[in-house]
């Protein structure tokens, strides 16, 4: 369920007055529409956004590099230059067992 967000006051008011004036469909419109453009003229923080969700694990780093805007090897360097370590996982030996035996029963 999405999280609600109270805006102060006087944000709202100007927010709502430029619905009314169909400058946006809605409310909603017109929160997301600020959040690009907060992203936009604050690049950094667009990157430490996109850096907390691949921490979390939530975006490939191909994606993340991909929603910052540089290649993946750029991305890499970021996270360097942040003194971000990557954990690269490999799989158990198992696992790759039973990756060999699927990869072997799908050529019969």
């Amino acid at each position: 369920m999405p999280e609600m967000i109270a805006l102060p006051a006087t944000i709202e008011m100007e927010m709502k007055a430029l619905v009314r004036d169909g400058h946006y469909a809605n409310l909603n419109e017109a929160i997301k529409d600020a959040f690009r453009t907060l992203l936009n003229v604050r690049p950094e923080l667009k990157t430490s956004a996109v850096i907390e969700l691949y921490k979390e694990c939530e975006i490939s780093i191909g994606k993340a590099a991909e929603m910052v805007g540089v290649s993946t090897i750029e991305f890499k360097d970021i996270l360097v230059n942040r003194g971000i370590r990557r954990e690269v996982g490999s799989r158990s030996k198992k696992e790759l067992d039973e990756g060999v035996e699927l990869i072997n029963k799908l050529r019969k």
